[in-house]
């Protein structure tokens, strides 16, 4: 069998990789000003930089919102589409190598997929993702460029920004540690550095998915998250999630491609004839 190539093509931001063999080879994102010119740019990259020939790719298979104005087979082969719930699911489940457990895709928005075995399900979502921390940082700190917010964040004191059980309690609650947050942004002062802005709307963004995430799993016993998208590159990922895994008992994986499993979900969604 040949190459298998995965595409999610998003509005502007379209990921690739291939698949052959059950491996995946060399993921690659490319940024343009439509889907159309971002996907015709990445698959003639992709195939550049790894020395791949038409005749080697057996296969292309598209998700993704951008995937709806694409009509045509991609120069000349084979093309179909598939469901981007199921792509999220089945790339997060060759990335983690779980059987059963909730993908938390954090892209614009953040969507929730369940599955367990080959069965994969829809949960639900919320419109808080990258796009609220783009627009937040848009008019909070005059810039959307979310690695320069990333970067003015390191240097930030959550302290400084979010009402702590301990700001508000002598004493820890049922279940709460004084370090637990009461209110995310509750202590912002109105002189805030523009370092502690940007550390607080990335902390507001990822805090809120991960509550969002474990009350999905409410009633399932599932205990394990697979984190997907592009918000799993913020560095403030490893500074968030933790303290919630000690906290509520959960597991939240972050597999090596976390940013291209729906891409490599489309891939894998191919089934030969």
């Amino acid at each position: 069998m040949g190459i298998v190539i995965g595409i999610d093509v998003g509005i502007s931001t379209t990921k690739i990789v291939g698949v052959k063999n059950g491996v995946v080879l060399s993921p690659i994102r490319i940024t343009a000003v439509d889907p159309i010119t971002s996907l015709y740019g990445a698959f003639g990259k992709y195939l550049y930089d790894n020395k791949i020939e038409l005749g080697d790719v057996d296969q292309v298979m598209l998700t993704g919102v951008g995937s709806a104005y694409i009509n045509k087979p991609i120069y000349g082969l084979p093309t179909q589409k598939a469901g981007e719930f199921e792509c999220d699911g089945l790339g997060a489940k060759f990335e983690s190598k779980l059987d059963k457990a909730i993908v938390v895709s954090m892209g614009t928005g953040t969507t929730f997929v369940g599955y367990d075995g080959d069965n994969i399900e829809h949960i639900g979502g919320i419109g808080i993702g990258g796009g609220t921390l783009a627009g937040l940082s848009r008019m909070l700190l005059q810039t959307s460029d979310i690695k320069e917010v990333a970067a003015l964040a390191m240097k930030g004191n959550i302290k400084n920004m979010n009402l702590l059980i301990g700001d508000i309690s002598a004493s820890p609650l049922p279940g709460l540690p004084l370090t637990a947050t009461a209110s995310l942004l509750g202590k912002a002062p109105n002189n805030a550095s523009r370092e502690d802005i940007a550390e607080g709307l990335i902390c507001m963004v990822l805090q809120s998915i991960g509550s969002a995430a474990i009350l999905s799993s409410l009633n399932s016993g599932i205990r394990d998250f697979v984190m997907i998208g592009n918000l799993t590159l913020l560095p403030q990922c490893k500074e968030v999630f933790p303290p919630m895994e000690k906290l509520y008992k959960v597991h939240f994986n972050f597999p090596k491609y976390a940013e291209f499993c729906t891409a490599i979900g489309a891939a894998l969604s191919y089934r030969q004839p």
